[in-house]
């Protein structure tokens, strides 16, 4: 598993806009490429983000779906890119200090990727997702200015 947090200079309806505006999910999300839908009801539970993620033209069609939604707080996510596999994603946010406390937890949970060790998945996954936390502080720093 994969645990990362930033603070972001950002109120917390600031960033839970971007987490609620499925199009910008690849703005935000290292290995997402585009969006082909949102479900209207993007993010309550149940609803998905159609996308694409790779690198163009070599690109995997699959979805994100909510698996819980606790409006401004808490958004966990099952991502989805076969055959690589899925992931679960937790993202929590907590107001501090003027800002906003962001952290992910993300864990590999089915196809390859759930077979790759430990020590191996976390390193990755929190190189990746350092970099995704990044992007989207930077989005609610300057969308917010």
């Amino acid at each position: 598993m994969s645990r990362n947090t930033c603070v972001a200079n950002a109120s917390i309806d600031a960033v839970w806009d971007i987490l609620a505006d499925g199009w910008l999910y690849p703005l935000w999300v290292v290995g997402a490429a585009r969006i082909r839908d949102v479900d209207a009801s993007w993010p309550d539970q149940e609803s998905q983000i159609h996308h694409s993620i790779g690198m163009w033209p070599i690109l995997i069609d699959d979805t994100t779906e909510v698996l819980s939604s606790a409006r401004p707080h808490h958004l966990r996510l099952y991502a989805r890119g076969w055959p690589i596999g899925g992931a679960k994603v937790d993202i929590k946010l907590r107001s501090v200090d003027g800002g906003t406390e962001i952290v992910m937890e993300e864990n590999a949970v089915s196809g390859p990727g759930a077979l790759v060790p430990e020590p191996i998945k976390g390193i990755s996954l929190r190189w990746r997702n350092h970099e995704a936390l990044r992007r989207l502080k930077l989005i609610a720093e300057n969308r917010q200015a």
